[in-house]
């Protein structure tokens, strides 16, 4: 292959994703890692006086590239998989997993950054250099740099072989979802189900060739059964399905089963921990972190836990009896609760999700997202061109005074062949590069990913995508990751944006977000009925505001249960020993929960965030960065009871200044406190979530 010609190795400007084809990746890989390698011997055998100038801008230049065509390999693989892609993915991961190995473990490099540290130049550096100087010999620490030479090969193939099995895990999961079918052929079993679920499963069917209704385990497929279905055995049908996908207890497809995978990641990870002195993975996680111990993240989950248990009981007293006495279910099972809540829910606020999802068409709910980000923080979004990976993704611009600062992917709508969920990535940092033509931004960009319902058409006529209002919030909060990525005003890449950022803290703008989705001075701009185009009258948003905490104590519940079992199972378990990771979930189950899942319920098969994304040991930080994000919207709260309306610019400008644009360039508490004048206080989340005493 020419080499020239290869797509991945295009960094002129935004990736080249209608050109990358799955017979680039090796080549490119191979090129970029050379190229490094290169770069990392010649720092190696440089003699002179350390300086950021020679040892950290070469290093940073060149691996830079491997993680931007790296990054676009990656993203593709997760949204438009198929099976060569997949293929050069795997093929081509363990050559990066072993790259950044070696160079986390390389001593000549530890030993020059600390010598940076040590150095004359050192003071004289802005507090960014420094941060990043400190990260790197942190991260050369936990890389291994400092292991005898005898333990530095095996300390390699743990990390190899934790990416392969984090892969696989993922995999499974994804195949297991897109292999899901479930076809209904009379459609008085869909009895309670919307039209518009109905509409978009009998297009499914159709897509395939066949009649009736298809459902998948894509989320907006499968969810409004579990909600609205009045067939029981149609509820239970999908709760299985998608409660054991990837698990022992699936029927079909022995080989997509996690368990195994979830093990083995546990003991290399245990494995990891010791070999850097650490008694487990959950001390090693916690180093970066805003928390210090296990042991603290612990008992804030139980307080946590305890405060919110008994409004947990309150609420689910009263949907047991409600679903007995107006539902007929004596007995309320796991795929009884979202279907029973929703009717309780519309008895007692005269309102449905499917009443409000009709004033959330796409084209609106996004225009009105742009307009809340560009009153709180004096930019301008604007439509943009960009080579797209897939025929429904859009590409923006973000704009201020008139200057390029960010650009972002918008890919919104679930699909075969795309891992579930929602989140945001950075396809590239921000960074000031000084040349021979003196400095230039080079702007940050984000892919912004979501699984909601697409667009149908129906006799012909294409309608809008719908979104929940749970929806909206989700797209609300993965744009203040984007928002912490893109308004970084950092120029060093190392702390720019999100990186640098603890792991603990860097839900902080994206839960701080998912807030203006509650006010009325938002919601009004950015609702229109599907069919009157009328705006969402007051009267439902009066409704919508006093069920805003509809059964806060068991989500609480449900967290707290998520992120202790991710605590405890990265804090002294012997994946090894007796106890399975079952037990250990069991244990947490009944310590915390007020309602228990059925036996053959297995969540923790697809629990992506720490098996496969990077959460392992820190679930707890959705909780956690909740404090601040809570505590930090008080402040708008604050300034719209002086002038009437929460989108604050003065405020928003604060935010942006203190917290959005300083990335990791200082620890998050610093931030937080430059904000707010104080340490942050746990009372807003617990007024925002109706469990103030």
């Amino acid at each position: 292959m020419n080499i020239a010609l290869n797509p991945l190795l295009d960094f002129s400007d935004l990736p080249r994703f209608d050109a990358i084809k799955p017979e680039h990746v090796g080549p490119a890989i191979d090129s970029l890692l050379e190229q490094c390698r290169d770069v990392v011997k010649d720092l190696e055998s440089r003699t002179d006086q350390v300086t950021w100038e020679n040892f950290v801008e070469p290093l940073e230049d060149v691996t830079e590239k491997l993680g931007r065509a790296w990054g676009a390999v990656g993203h593709m693989n997760a949204v438009v998989d198929t099976p060569e892609l997949r293929a050069a993915y795997n093929e081509n991961q363990p050559k990066i997993t072993e790259f950044w190995t070696a160079l986390s473990q390389n001593l000549v490099l530890f030993t020059k950054y600390k010598a940076l540290q040590l150095g004359p130049d050192y003071n004289g550096y802005s507090p960014a250099r420094k941060k990043i100087i400190e990260n790197a010999v942190r991260d050369f620490r936990l890389g291994g740099a400092e292991l005898r030479e005898e333990q530095k090969p095996r300390f390699a193939e743990i990390q190899e072989k934790q990416a392969a099995l984090q892969t696989k895990f993922s995999e499974n999961i994804l195949d297991a979802t897109n292999d899901y079918a479930l076809f209904v052929d009379d459609e008085a079993e869909l009895a309670g189900l919307p039209d518009d679920a109905k509409q978009a499963a009998r297009a499914a069917a159709e897509a395939d060739g066949k009649p009736g209704w298809k459902f998948t385990l894509h989320f907006p497929s499968y969810f409004p059964i579990l909600q609205y279905a009045d067939n029981r055995k149609l509820r239970e049908t999908i709760y299985r399905a998608n409660a054991t996908k990837a698990s022992d207890q699936a029927t079909d497809h022995p080989e997509w089963d996690n368990t195994q995978n979830i093990v083995e990641i546990l003991k290399l990870r245990d494995e990891e921990a010791k070999l850097l002195g650490y008694k487990n993975f959950a001390e090693v996680s916690l180093v970066p972190k805003m928390a210090q111990t296990p042991e603290q993240v612990i008992g804030f989950l139980e307080d946590l836990a305890k405060r919110a248990r008994p409004f947990a009981e309150k609420d689910l007293a009263e949907l047991r009896a409600f679903a007995d006495k107006e539902l007929g279910i004596t007995k309320l099972e796991a795929w009884d609760a979202t279907y029973a809540s929703e009717k309780l829910r519309e008895q007692r606020y005269a309102f449905s999700e499917q009443e409000v999802k009709q004033y959330f068409p796409e084209p609106k709910v996004v225009a009105g997202l742009f307009r809340t980000v560009e009153t709180l923080f004096s930019v301008s979004i604007k439509p943009d061109n960009a080579p797209v990976w897939h025929p429904d993704v859009k590409f923006f611009r973000i704009e201020k005074n008139g200057a390029l600062v960010g650009q972002f992917y918008l890919d919104l709508y679930a699909r075969n062949g795309k891992r579930g969920g929602a989140w945001m990535d950075d396809a590239r940092g921000r960074r000031v590069i000084t040349g021979n033509d003196g400095e230039r931004v080079q702007t940050p960009i984000a892919y912004l990913t979501c699984n909601f319902s697409s667009p149908i058409t129906v006799d012909g006529k294409t309608k809008p995508a719908l979104f929940t209002h749970d929806e909206v919030i989700t797209l609300f909060h993965e744009f203040g990751h984007g928002l912490h990525h893109m308004l970084t005003q950092v120029g060093e890449l190392g702390v720019s944006g999100i990186n640098g950022v603890e792991w603990d803290a860097v839900e902080l703008p994206s839960q701080f977000m998912e807030n203006f989705c509650w006010e009325w001075d938002v919601l009004q701009h950015m609702t229109a009925h599907a069919d009157t185009g009328k705006p969402l009258p007051r009267a439902l948003y009066d409704k919508m505001i006093a069920a805003k905490n509809f059964q806060s104590g068991l989500q609480t519940l449900r967290q707290v249960e998520f992120s202790l079992f991710d605590m405890l199972l990265h804090n002294g378990y012997d994946a090894a020993g007796p106890q399975s990771v079952q037990d250990v979930l069991n244990e947490v189950r009944t310590q915390v929960s007020v309602m228990l899942p059925p036996a053959f319920n297995r969540f923790q098969h697809s629990f992506s965030h720490i098996f496969a994304g990077g959460y392992a040991a820190g679930y707890y930080s959705y909780k956690w960065a909740e404090v601040l994000s809570a505590d930090a919207y008080g402040a708008f709260e604050e300034a719209g009871k002086v002038d009437g309306n929460v989108l604050s610019a003065a405020t928003g400008a604060r935010f942006l200044r203190e917290i959005l644009a300083m990335g990791g360039s200082r620890p998050a508490i610093e931030s937080f406190k430059a904000f707010r004048g104080r340490e942050p206080e746990i009372d807003a989340l617990l007024r925002h979530s109706g469990m103030a005493a």
